[in-house]
């Protein structure tokens, strides 16, 4: 345990270093607006913002561990960009996303973070909880830029610029043990195997499984990686030798994947079942495809790209015709879901005539009942709070459009109803 904490002490520490870098390099750049200028209509203008163009960042991972999903996301958040135009814009400007691939590099991530902020009004997406969470005092500081991250760390509460769309991962992995327990045989006294990536993702996803571990009177087995792990032979053996009868696993698709598959060669057969960022369709062409249909489930916060709602429909037709060699993931539904909720909120921050990033965070905050069309209806009013504590339970299936199918429709367990984030 001590081991552990000291991990990830060091992890904020070398990430609180490369802030303070990067802060400092560009703290003489100048700004392109200070929020007093008027521009077109009337409207109030700051970083960003232009009588033309209003400017979004994209903070990605096309080449790391999240690459297969990072890539939807960001086609998903393109194509919004390109919709909205072709139909005039929004407060008679022209949305123009600048992407950034940070390969899931803390330094790059950084980096990139600091060459855009002075340019953009805020941000559509930033993969990462540990970089998001490394920059979030700068964000509440001085930048003030909303940031939609693709994270669902708890430490990112509490902030009115960064706002976690849907559950955050405690809430999401205690919904989740919830469904072992109701649906899977999980029961008092048995062992639950938890994988977990090192970081604010892996830990705040083990509080949650311990929450529930606790009033469902589990033992939770902790298993601890790297992103950079991708075999996990060791684990898988571990958590056989502990006599486990489930196990979560808070990682990426790859190490989703490379679990499942080597439990299944090796005997472990038992449910498992992931956080939201792991799993991703293209697995199903993999070696691990048929034990993934068989014994592998993940909790989502919202329902997958196949659903039966007329957003979900229109959306597949939309990126099939834009992207006809990409397959279909959820990436697609959470970058549609981050962008229209962006969207909304410059549309409302125009109503009242002001476009500085503080005018698009005090518009957000009215958004209290935002419907995305996909089952989940996000309240953005409390930042102390997730937008949603509700999680769909999906099974990988091959034959379903997108490659998922809903076993779970939205819900919030008990145990994650009393829980505080």
């Amino acid at each position: 345990m001590n081991h552990r904490r000291q991990a990830v002490r060091g992890l904020a520490a070398a990430l609180a270093a490369l802030v303070a870098l990067t802060a400092a390099g560009c703290s003489s750049k100048a700004k392109t607006g200070d929020g007093k200028v008027t521009g077109a209509g009337g409207v109030k203008t700051g970083e960003g913002v232009t009588d033309k163009t209003i400017a979004l960042g994209a903070l990605t991972d096309m080449t790391g561990v999240y690459a297969t999903l990072g890539k939807s996301v960001t086609q998903a958040q393109q194509l919004y960009v390109k919709q909205v135009n072709a139909a005039g814009g929004i407060c008679g400007r022209q949305l123009e996303l600048t992407v950034r691939d940070h390969g899931y590099d803390p330094q790059k991530a950084l980096a990139a973070y600091t060459e855009l902020e002075p340019k953009v009004v805020g941000y559509t997406q930033f993969i990462g909880s540990p970089f998001v969470a490394a920059v979030k005092s700068r964000v509440d500081g001085q930048d003030k830029g909303l940031v939609l991250p693709q994270a669902w760390s708890a430490s990112l509460l509490g902030s009115p610029y960064i706002r976690v769309l849907g559950a955050t991962y405690d809430v999401e992995t205690i919904n989740a043990v919830d469904f072992l327990v109701t649906e899977k045989g999980l029961k008092k006294g048995d062992k639950l195997g938890h994988v977990y990536f090192e970081g604010d993702y892996g830990e705040n996803a083990l509080a949650g499984s311990k929450h529930a571990a606790g009033k469902a009177g589990l033992t939770v087995v902790e298993q601890k990686i790297k992103p950079t792990d991708n075999d996990m032979s060791a684990q898988v053996a571990a958590l056989k030798q502990a006599g486990v009868k489930a196990v979560v696993i808070s990682a990426g698709p790859r190490q989703a994947a490379s679990f499942v598959g080597v439990a299944a060669a090796t005997g472990l057969r038992v449910p498992v079942v992931g956080n939201n960022s792991a799993f991703a369709p293209q697995l199903l062409g993999t070696q691990a495809g048929p034990a993934l249909e068989k014994m592998y489930w993940f909790a989502s916060p919202s329902l997958p790209i196949g659903a039966d709602t007329p957003t979900a429909k229109k959306l597949v037709a939309d990126y099939q015709a834009s992207y006809p060699g990409d397959g279909l993931d959820n990436g697609i539904v959470a970058g549609w879901t981050a962008a229209s909720v962006f969207g909304e909120a410059l549309k409302k921050a125009c109503a009242d005539k002001d476009l500085t990033r503080e005018g698009v965070d005090k518009a957000l905050l009215t958004m209290k009942a935002h419907d995305a069309g996909f089952g989940m209806t996000h309240d953005l009013g409390d930042p102390e709070a997730p937008s949603s504590r509700e999680s769909v339970i999906i099974q990988p299936d091959k034959s379903v459009p997108g490659g998922m199918r809903t076993v779970r429709q939205p819900f919030v367990s008990e145990a994650a109803k009393s829980y505080t984030p």
